[in-house]
């Protein structure tokens, strides 16, 4: 009798531990959303140092959002990249050190595969006016706000192994509109002078978000386009960004940007940046 009793006992135990073991795996469903805000500046100055110097600071904020509503049968994810910044030195005045807006939608049908459809939609524009600067000339003005402005609708199959990496490939149409810089949009080899260009082509997107240690981050975005109609003419957008958290509130970060648009500039354009500041959760 014990020993049936005992045998009662660990069945009943093993089937607890099985039973857990499940809803533990059960998918959560609902909305998860979150949102960082980062904050750096940066300022020196001297008084009479024989060494030799220029009073400076910069500064640049950076809001990081997503919202996600995450079902059984679609996901809907949502992201907004916002991010500006400014720097003087000497006697110069300010100048703009990081200007961005970007907008991100996408909807994913969730077949109980790995691989699903997808419908896409991006916004890319910028806060301010841009200039650029010479030594022997005043600035000049070179963008603006929607000025110009970048919007991308694609639609394809989506992969995603894993959270750490998900790509997904598709057809896609980009939009490129201006109002006074239509340097962007315009088309050389015609007389006209054009506002508003609208390519057909191919779009690939990969995402990787890797956690290299408890406190540090890599997270990386590659933007791929190319159209139909100059195939040997592909549209880059890499940006990444390693972070490490110091303390609860204080972070340092690298971001390292690739561009290439031979419509904008026929070489491939750089841009990296060394960060220490404040970071805060708010979602």
């Amino acid at each position: 009798m014990r020993k049936l009793v005992s045998i009662f006992l660990m069945i009943g135990i093993l089937a607890n531990f099985s039973i857990a073991q499940e809803e533990e795996k059960k998918p959560v469903y609902g909305w998860k959303n979150s949102m960082i805000g980062d904050l750096n500046f940066t300022q020196n100055a001297f008084t009479d140092w024989q060494q030799g110097g220029e009073d400076s600071w910069s500064w640049a904020a950076n809001l990081n959002a997503k919202f996600e509503n995450d079902q059984e049968k679609y996901n809907w994810a949502n992201s907004a990249k916002l991010q500006y910044g400014e720097s003087k030195v000497g006697d110069l005045g300010s100048r703009k050190a990081a200007d961005e807006i970007k907008l991100e939608t996408v909807y994913t049908y969730k077949l109980g595969v790995l691989i699903n459809p997808y419908a896409a939609a991006t916004m890319q524009t910028q806060f301010t006016k841009g200039y650029q600067y010479t030594t022997d000339a005043p600035k000049v003005a070179v963008s603006n706000l929607f000025d110009p402005g970048y919007l991308t609708e694609s639609f394809g199959v989506g992969f995603k192994p894993n959270e750490t990496i998900k790509t997904r490939v598709g057809l896609a149409a980009k939009q490129t509109f201006t109002t006074d810089f239509t340097g962007y949009a315009d088309d050389k080899e015609t007389t006209k002078i054009e506002d508003f260009k609208n390519e057909i082509g191919a779009e690939s997107v990969t995402d990787l978000n890797m956690k290299l240690t408890e406190t540090i981050l890599y997270d990386s975005k590659l933007e791929i386009f190319s159209n139909f109609e100059a195939t040997d003419e592909i549209d880059v957008n890499w940006d990444n960004t390693i972070s490490a958290k110091v303390t609860d509130i204080i972070k340092v970060s690298f971001n390292f940007r690739l561009l290439y648009d031979k419509d904008i500039f026929w070489k491939r354009q750089l841009k990296q940046t060394l960060a220490v500041g404040l970071s805060y959760s708010f979602l």
